[in-house]
């Protein structure tokens, strides 16, 4: 037992020297700059919001926004992960996210009926959600329903489009 506690102590101390380096420093340094002349080559500027997220963090933090956020290969358009965002930011609720993804849903060709349907959207879930985890319903019955009833509607649907 102390024998694995002083070779985590050692692993931990091993750890702290390797990334206090000054040579990983200044490596982490230039990543981050590096990634700022990127964000400004992207956005035309670093919002300032991005210059004060720590610097050991901007690089990961910029590369997840940039391929997911704003990936053209991403397999959701850009207005439709702009809608998920704006109906997160009002169940967040996050002012800030909430200018962001409905300046960025518009951007993206999002008209003003699919922004307020985002937001009944997020307000609806939100809804059943307190109803549902409020009363305790059971989840293995609520999951019977759901697929009984998605089955009768895509039948429903199916014998539909049959008939015309």
């Amino acid at each position: 037992m102390l024998s694995q506690r002083i070779a985590s102590m050692s692993a931990l101390a091993l750890i702290g020297a390797l990334t206090s380096s000054p040579a990983l420093a200044q490596d982490g340094k230039s990543a981050a700059e590096a990634t700022y002349r990127d964000i400004e080559q992207t956005l035309g500027a670093v919002p300032g919001f991005l210059r004060q997220f720590p610097e050991t963090g901007i690089v990961g933090a910029w590369a997840e926004f940039k391929a997911v956020q704003l990936g053209p290969h991403t397999k959701m358009s850009g207005k439709t992960k702009e809608l998920i965002g704006l109906a997160v930011a009002a169940q967040i609720p996050c002012q800030y996210c909430v200018y962001f993804h409905t300046a960025a849903a518009k951007a993206n060709g999002a008209t003003e009926e699919e922004i307020r349907e985002a937001v009944a959207m997020a307000a609806i879930v939100r809804h059943w959600s307190t109803v549902l985890n409020g009363m305790q319903v059971d989840l293995a019955t609520f999951r019977r329903e759901t697929d009984a009833a998605l089955r009768f509607a895509a039948e429903k649907a199916k014998a539909a489009g049959k008939s015309q």
